[in-house]
């Protein structure tokens, strides 16, 4: 059994990282939708397998569906282009590339494995109720279906950013909520739970293979290291919830229940994790903005007293008062130049990502490729291959003709 589920895992876990090395290789419409709409088709599939006995069900997913599968992989695999940066860069050549991914997502990948540990804890809680494992398997592919279908609308009207620890923020306050309330409740209300916050999850799983593919993209790092990345944080959490929960459940306390010890320990754990992806301290003695700050005067400045009184000096000309320097609005878009205008209107125009639009800037601004990948913490190659999709998406060849497209565009369509 052991042997087994380790084999499983390491199965599962190169399955998917196949997967994602397939959609991150693709350009971001056709990659984010072949895994919206496969995410959407696995849902009905699962739902498809309700309509065979259960006896043929077992035989069909080993013997037909897995080598389905996987001869599906082998053949979209030869449609990757091998060529791109992500899967020629080596992150010994390019360290600090890497280390600003891990600075720059890690609390994406805490958030989500914030959810995977609830997950776990609330798996640990139902594991020998089979009723409970069904139910959760419905609500999970039905989550995952609405969300697909959802996405899918949506996105061929509007534009559509998703922010996970945006998302994550919102979603805590409930979370934490649902695990206080566990002891109260009735049975019923554990089992519905870990059905809810598996669907949760597993949308959660989607949007983080969406942002793993375009963290590949846009820096030119290999999708295996990404997801690998995501996955070992996510899993790993997960697996402290199933085992946490496991032993919490064990734990003998004088008048209180097992499942009052599990969301005791829930609740403490997942605000110690939501005080981490915060920031921790660090963020807490950062500098916050005035208006949340208390300000006291010293009454005695350091080393006044030992400072000997200084000759009065005459007064000095009083300097001109510069003309305050307006700060935008977090929730409005900011502008620097004309420039910065009229890049905003072309990426509206042709649909360029927010890094492609990024590149395009700093080329229309004349920095070399070089200098670029030095601001934007990316190989020299990973801003070649983004420049060849701009010129691809823009239908030109050559940098004056960027600059002369860029010039067509009113910068006063944005306004100030």
């Amino acid at each position: 059994m052991v042997v087994g589920g380790g084999l499983l895992g390491l199965g599962s876990a190169g399955f998917f990282m196949l997967w994602q090395r397939l959609f991150a290789s693709f350009d971001a419409d056709h990659g984010n939708r072949d895994l919206v709409v496969g995410t959407a088709y696995a849902a009905v599939m699962y739902f498809a397998l309700y309509l065979i006995p259960q006896a043929v069900t077992a035989y069909l997913i080993p013997l037909v569906f897995l080598p389905l599968f996987g001869l599906a992989i082998v053949l979209k695999s030869r449609e990757i282009d091998r060529d791109q940066p992500m899967f020629e860069d080596v992150p010994r050549d390019h360290p600090h590339v890497y280390r600003t991914v891990v600075r720059d997502y890690w609390r994406s990948a805490f958030c989500v494995g914030a959810l995977g540990f609830c997950t776990g804890i609330m798996r640990s809680l139902a594991i020998g109720e089979p009723q409970v494992g069904a139910l959760v398997n419905v609500l999970s592919m039905a989550g995952s279906l609405v969300a697909a279908v959802t996405v899918l609308v949506l996105w061929q009207f509007k534009n559509l950013r998703m922010n996970v620890v945006g998302a994550y923020r919102v979603v805590f306050p409930f979370v934490i909520t649902s695990f206080l309330l566990l002891p109260f409740l009735m049975v019923a209300y554990a089992q519905w739970l870990a059905a809810i916050l598996y669907a949760v999850y597993s949308v959660a799983i989607v949007l983080m293979m969406i942002q793993c593919a375009q963290a590949s993209r846009d820096r030119g790092i290999n999708p295996v290291f990404v997801y690998g990345f995501f996955g070992g944080v996510v899993y790993a959490l997960h697996d402290v919830g199933f085992i946490g929960g496991s032993f919490a459940e064990q734990i003998s306390v004088t008048g209180i229940e097992p499942v009052a010890v599990v969301a005791l320990v829930a609740v403490y754990l997942l605000g110690l994790m939501y005080f981490v992806g915060q920031g921790g301290f660090r963020r807490i003695f950062a500098r916050g903005s005035d208006a949340e700050s208390i300000e006291l005067v010293a009454l005695r400045p350091a080393g006044e007293a030992a400072r000997p009184a200084a000759k009065a000096a005459p007064a000095a000309k009083a300097a001109p008062v510069a003309k305050a320097k307006r700060t935008p609005v977090a929730s409005e878009p900011f502008y620097q130049d004309r420039i910065s205008k009229q890049a905003e209107l072309l990426r509206q125009h042709y649909r360029l990502s927010a890094r492609e639009t990024e590149v395009m800037e700093l080329i229309a601004r004349g920095n070399t490729v070089a200098r670029i990948a030095e601001d934007l913490v990316v190989s020299e190659n990973t801003i070649r291959t983004h420049s060849k999709r701009i010129y691809t998406k823009l239908d030109i060849h050559k940098k004056q003709e960027l600059l002369d497209l860029i010039d067509s565009f009113d910068p006063s369509e944005l306004g100030d």
